[in-house]
């Protein structure tokens, strides 16, 4: 059923209406097998991911292995000898076996030579995709060297974040497939932020159940009341849609009588009254914070599926040029958690410490973020709660949810 929309959800429905109901939603995708496998094939399969940022390859020759485990695939992100990004399964042609070794969830390294060699039997790629040698290869008779290059992965890259899509023929190109959302959050200097911090955990929980923890702000005075009661007061506002994307705006008005530790008032001081790491409101693209009110926190869109990035300019956690969370479903109920904080690098001792001491605090919200996850997901697989209510605030939820279900009901 319809229902009439609050004020602040104007811009995202026809004349002030929902523009995706109101009714509850189906809690079977979170605790199904079954489902999961198709979704697994009809969303993760199709779509564009992001896997990464060129400053993690910054040179030619330098590489990224990203497992996926959603795809039963690794991917190996490598820079050419001409500078170009390109991705490839992490696959021998010959026999099978990975051509780089994984150490975790990301290996990094450096082809030398600007080649790729399979430490099984030796054949030699160069970074570009093609083979370039093979062992003995007289003892192979007649061979294609042409079909026995790496297999390629469709790359692209926005804003220096580099997405990947693994169907083998892409509905749309990554500009069409973010569309507006990529053009609202384009021009901002995502690039001078280098410094980063990655954390990660594997959550017993379905991913959605992990992403919709973060998705919306009706959590933050309760489950952060005691590591940040500055956000007693948080307003989110500013809903809008974009298609499967969704995003929506933060704001904190002051807290009377609330005051940071003396430790973090020291060192988010050293950041806030820094040329380099101060809040740069001025930065922010012109559709984020329009008026550039003083207690903006951030903006923070859903990426489909999986994708969080808050931008911040600085200003709600200082220091912090932005960050971000991404979701990666292992099974039905196990999620790989990845939070990054980023930050411009310091210049000197004082701001080297400032980071970590704000980096460590926001580290601890996260923390509490992800203490609730298991408990809803064996919550929910008790069966007794068939379908969810969502308030107000949860719109982005229900975007994602309904989003969803559209690609996990096309063939």
């Amino acid at each position: 059923m319809d229902t009439v929309a609050p004020p602040w959800s104007q811009t995202v429905g026809d004349e002030g209406r929902w523009p995706l109901g109101a009714d509850p939603l189906d809690t079977a995708p979170m605790i199904s097998p079954e489902l999961f496998e198709i979704e697994r094939k009809r969303v993760f399969g199709r779509v564009w991911l992001k896997v990464g940022r060129v400053h993690e390859i910054p040179t030619p020759g330098d590489y990224k292995v990203k497992r996926l485990d959603v795809a039963r695939t690794s991917a190996i992100l490598v820079r050419g000898k001409d500078g170009a990004i390109r991705a490839f399964h992490n696959i021998c042609p010959h026999r099978g076996n990975k051509v780089i070794p994984e150490d975790g969830n990301e290996t990094f390294g450096r082809a030398r030579a600007n080649v790729l060699s399979c430490r099984f039997h030796g054949w030699v790629f160069n970074t570009d995709g093609p083979i370039r040698a093979i062992p003995r290869e007289a003892n192979f008779g007649a061979i294609d060297k042409a079909c026995l290059g790496l297999r390629p992965i469709h790359c692209d890259i926005w804003e220096g974040f580099i997405f990947v899509c693994l169907d083998e023929t892409p509905r749309q190109t990554l500009t069409e497939y973010l569309g507006e959302i990529g053009t609202h959050f384009a021009g901002y200097p995502y690039g001078e932020a280098t410094t980063s911090f990655r954390y990660s955990s594997v959550l017993n929980c379905n991913w959605r159940v992990a992403l919709y923890a973060f998705t919306e702000g009706y959590h933050v005075p309760t489950i952060h009341a005691g590591t940040f009661p500055s956000l007693a007061t948080l307003e989110q506002t500013s809903f809008r849609l974009f298609g499967p994307h969704s995003t929506s705006t933060l704001y904190v008005p002051p807290v009377e009588g609330v005051k940071p530790t003396p430790a973090t008032a020291a060192f988010g001081g050293v950041l806030r009254s820094s040329d380099l790491h101060g809040p740069h409101l001025d930065k922010l693209p012109a559709e984020i914070n329009p008026t550039r009110r003083s207690d903006f926190q951030f903006e923070f869109p859903t990426f489909f599926p999986n994708f969080l990035l808050h931008l911040g300019a600085g200003n709600g956690y200082p220091g912090i040029a932005f960050f971000t969370h991404q979701f990666w479903p292992l099974s039905y109920n196990r999620t790989l958690w990845e939070g990054t904080n980023y930050f411009r690098p310091p210049r000197n001792l004082a701001e080297r410490v400032a980071i970590a001491h704000i980096n460590a605090l926001h580290r601890n919200g996260w923390s509490e973020d992800t203490s609730t996850m298991e408990n809803s997901q064996e919550a929910l697989e008790s069966g007794v709660l068939p379908q969810m209510v969502l308030m107000d605030e949860e719109l982005m939820i229900r975007n994602t949810h309904v989003n969803l279900q559209c690609c996990m009901d096309t063939p």
